[in-house]
């Protein structure tokens, strides 16, 4: 280990300069500091006053001289200050870059491979996030940007029967991992105020560390919905919230599953397959074509029931900041804010969707009401013109024999005076 040198300055008569010798130790950890000495020369004195050795004894001035030349030489040293020292500069930072680096990659690895569940290490995709991470932008370039610009020019596809399959495996997969999550502590073994991870190898503790790998999984499987806009051109249901929802989902999870899988956060796991259940089950519905359409007027609800799934996650989540629980502070945050960033995006969406969409469905049927109005009474004046259609024809050649340059103005007389004898 090598030691910094340490720069003294000491008073000196008027007409000397300074001069800094180095010496270099070899320091073990208990040291406390190593310091270099000075020596003042004056103008006069000969090189072989230079290179007497410096300080309390020790090794000669010879290697202390040569050190300053290396230190010189390498750019260890900045330029003199006003004063007349000499001014460190910061000469090991790519060696502090380097270290930095290494730093940062050893509590990488100590966190993937230590900290982590270990029962989990060895299941796919479960050694770190990067492939996870990747899936996820991929996704999101391909449902914006790559998909759109592969069908610019194609016809939409027909997958109504294809949808229909899709919906019916995601309506029996999410009613199984809801199972799953009952099955494994939900129903009547697990804490609502407070469930701490189990990490041993208890049978029902496995179950769900699978059933939160399966639920990991499950997100991969819902890229189809977007997928499935893009290949049928609907492109105007890709909204940002859909993407944001769908790309983060997955790596959101995967932190879960890799170091608390199971515990208190599953319980997020639980209500979404619900609600994924009932979801699926009207996109079912209404693959299956028209006639069906008419007993899907609940769809509005179903971001309602998202919405009140994100408001019970809160509560359950942050409910840990003000009990005493074995359970991670940091997932807390992370599942509580994750709700609420989500809760407020679907607001967002159902006020867009829903109650914006309902004024201005009300605004265009008052106009077309006015319009009806409007177009009913033209239709009034052109039946009674035709119930006059006899007087017109009977008073016509006397009204043009007498007055024949103005024969548009005594049109409209005789209109109204016929209109007027009805």
């Amino acid at each position: 280990m090598r030691a910094r040198p340490v720069l003294e300055q000491k008073s000196r008569p008027k007409g000397t300069r300074l001069r800094v010798t180095v010496r270099r130790y070899r320091v073990s950890r208990s040291t406390a500091t190593v310091a270099a000495n000075t020596q003042e020369d004056s103008s006069e004195r000969g090189g072989q006053e230079e290179e007497e050795g410096a300080g309390d004894g020790g090794k000669g001035g010879g290697a202390a001289g040569r050190a300053y030349e290396q230190v010189t030489t390498i750019g260890h040293w900045g330029a003199q200050s006003k004063t007349g020292s000499l001014i460190p500069k910061a000469t090991h930072r790519p060696r502090n870059m380097a270290q930095m680096a290494r730093t940062i990659y050893d509590g990488y690895r100590d966190l993937m491979d230590n900290r982590s569940d270990p029962r989990v290490n060895d299941w796919a995709m479960m050694s770190g996030p990067f492939p996870t991470l990747f899936i996820c932008l991929f996704y999101a370039y391909f449902v914006k940007v790559l998909g759109p610009r592969f069908m610019e020019n194609r016809k939409p596809f027909d997958l109504r029967n294809v949808m229909i399959l899709y919906n019916l495996f995601q309506v029996i997969f999410s009613s199984w991992l809801f199972y799953e999550c009952l099955a494994s502590g939900w129903w009547g073994v697990y804490s609502f105020r407070c469930q701490p991870v189990d990490y041993s190898d208890d049978p029902m503790a496995l179950r769900m560390a699978r059933g939160c790998w399966w639920y990991y999984f499950s997100k991969f499987t819902e890229f189809m919905d977007t997928i499935f806009f893009v290949l049928r051109k609907k492109n105007n249901h890709i909204s940002t919230l859909h993407v944001i929802h769908h790309g983060c989902m997955p790596m959101s999870v995967w932190f879960g599953v890799k170091f608390t899988p199971g515990g208190h956060s599953s319980f997020f796991g639980l209500l979404n397959t619900f609600v994924h259940i009932v979801m699926y089950s009207y996109y079912l519905l209404a693959a299956l074509g028209p006639k069906i359409q008419p007993y899907l007027w609940w769809k509005k609800y179903l971001t309602s029931l998202q919405m009140i799934q994100f408001v019970l996650v809160m509560i359950h989540a942050f409910q840990l900041l003000f009990v005493d629980c074995n359970y991670p502070k940091a997932f807390v945050w992370l599942i509580g804010v994750h709700a609420i960033i989500f809760y407020f995006l679907f607001r967002d969406f159902y006020i867009e969707a829903y109650k914006k969409r309902k004024s201005t469905i009300r605004k265009r049927q008052e106009e077309a009401r006015k319009k009806e109005e409007e177009r009913s009474g033209d239709e009034s004046v052109r039946d009674r013109l035709k119930e006059n259609d006899l007087i017109y024809a009977n008073q016509y050649k006397m009204a043009t024999g007498y007055i024949s340059d103005e024969g548009l103005r005594n049109r409209v007389f005789i209109d109204n005076r016929g209109l007027s004898e009805e």
